[in-house]
């Protein structure tokens, strides 16, 4: 497979490209992640994934592959960010005990002109969370980078996640199958 650009430096997703064995390289710039108001969950991931791209791109690589993703958490119709802080990390998870929630993963692949965007959507259900449960992950584990204040292969997803319907390596922050399937449309 040709080389691709990661725009992203979530080290899951690093991750999961190199057990799929994709080569890439990873080129980031920072770029705001605010959306239009009236786009629905899907649509705002595959928003901000596009910015991503699209700021690499106007670095003089229109000629890379381009991958960028980004995922959000939907309770109800609440998208839910990262946490700043402890108590808004404890706050969220709280809110997720004994509740189904949806991780969505926008994914934008870019060449030039060629584009292929999707949204990635999985279900996942916490068990009822104590408080001192909810206490010792935040602090052991300061998921402060992660959309819903987890991650799914730590702590908490091993002894507080009740069901997962969907690709569980999207609650990790890449569909990678589902990516290595459309990066195959990219072979020149």
């Amino acid at each position: 497979m040709t080389k691709i650009i990661l725009a992203s430096r979530s080290p899951r997703r690093k991750q999961l490209l190199e057990w799929a064995e994709v080569p890439f390289e990873i080129v980031v710039k920072e770029t705001d992640e605010r959306f239009p108001p009236g786009l629905e969950p899907d649509e705002i991931a595959v928003y901000i994934a596009r910015n991503k791209a699209l700021a690499i791109e106007q670095q003089n690589n229109q000629h890379e592959i381009i991958l960028a993703a980004d995922t959000i958490v939907v309770l109800g119709e609440a998208i839910i960010g990262k946490p700043v802080h402890r108590e808004e990390a404890i706050s969220i998870l709280l809110a997720l005990s004994g509740e189904k929630h949806r991780v969505i993963t926008g994914v934008v692949i870019r060449k030039g002109a060629k584009e292929i965007a999707f949204a990635d959507t999985t279900e996942v259900e916490f068990h009822d969370l104590s408080i001192a449960q909810i206490e010792f992950y935040v602090d052991k584990y300061k998921p402060y980078d992660k959309a819903g204040a987890y991650a799914i292969q730590e702590w908490i997803g091993v002894v507080g996640i009740k069901s997962v319907t969907g690709d569980f390596y999207n609650v990790m922050g890449l569909p990678v199958s589902r990516v290595v399937r459309e990066l195959e449309k990219f072979k020149v």
